[in-house]
């Protein structure tokens, strides 16, 4: 009897607990924040866009992945997805209703060169002229990905994409012509988001697009080295990252006066005890998964 009514108070004192923390967690306003603190919400184009025959905007390696048989369990893709290449301007109302500051979006990297290089699609610059003037009107401040996993086909089926050296150029060759035409508005720029979850996703297991792997001798993929291949994505992923930085401060930053980084997805990772070899094991696993 003694255990039940400890076991019910202690119940109580849970629940207590709990509803103090609720009720302290509605109090949190701006004023809980550091000053400069910037509150926004985020979107992909491959996700988000939609309109992926429109003005010109060229395939991509999510456009063949979806729609390849057996990629995905429900045969869904992103032809539509939330329309926002139309709907944009009811979007940045509902970011100003919430009292968003910034809003962080990619861009396709197929409407600006439909084929990945050569001659740039005038409808893709136009699109993201309107877009980005239309969210400082309502003061939210564009925070710019350039490479959101959506590789032009094109470079895909001509030299294997991030496979290739030449990727660095032609990225270099595209970040730039963002800059010429957005800089002067887009303050804060990220070459890649998430290089880690492309790379492993998309050359070690192939779940995510180009869907490339070596796993179970190719029978889940049709083609790729899954012990190699995501070595080499993120060798030429870091040095696209560090050629356009540089082409950034070197041409544009005392200009425009923006800031470029990359976006990680980062795991922390704690040793299983205080043991030189457990603390050198996190340290590795720390390495490999943030870069």
């Amino acid at each position: 009897m003694r255990e039940l009514i400890g076991g019910i108070i202690l119940g109580l004192v849970l629940v207590c607990y709990q509803i103090q923390s609720c009720s302290s967690a509605e109090n949190i306003t701006r004023r809980s924040f550091p000053k400069g603190f910037v509150f926004g919400t985020a979107s992909s184009a491959y996700q988000y866009e939609g309109a992926v025959k429109e003005d010109g905007r060229g395939a991509t390696v999510w456009d063949t992945f979806a729609h390849s048989f057996a990629k995905v369990a429900d045969f869904s893709n992103a032809d539509v997805a939330v329309d926002q290449y139309h709907l944009y301007p009811d979007d940045i109302q509902l970011m100003k209703d919430m009292g968003m500051d910034a809003y962080r979006f990619s861009i396709a990297w197929s409407r600006i060169y439909p084929n990945g290089t050569g001659e740039v699609n005038q409808a893709g610059i136009d699109h993201y002229n309107n877009l980005i003037n239309a969210l400082l009107a309502k003061g939210i401040e564009p925070y710019v990905t350039l490479y959101h996993w959506d590789l032009p086909q094109a470079l895909e089926d001509r030299y294997n994409g991030w496979l290739d050296p030449q990727i660095i150029n032609d990225f270099a060759v595209y970040a730039e012509t963002c800059f010429k035409n957005f800089g002067d508005r887009v303050k804060h720029w990220m070459t890649f988001n998430e290089p880690h979850t492309f790379a492993i996703q998309g050359y070690d297991v192939g779940l995510q697009a180009p869907g490339r792997c070596s796993i179970l001798l190719h029978l889940f993929c049709r083609a790729g080295n899954s012990g190699i291949e995501p070595y080499v994505v993120g060798h030429n992923v870091l040095l696209s990252h560090a050629t356009v930085s540089n082409i950034y401060r070197k041409k544009y930053k005392r200009k425009q006066s923006g800031l470029v980084g990359i976006a990680f997805d980062v795991m922390w990772y704690e040793p299983a005890s205080n043991s030189m070899e457990d603390i050198e094991a996190t340290q590795r696993a720390q390495d490999f998964q943030f870069g």
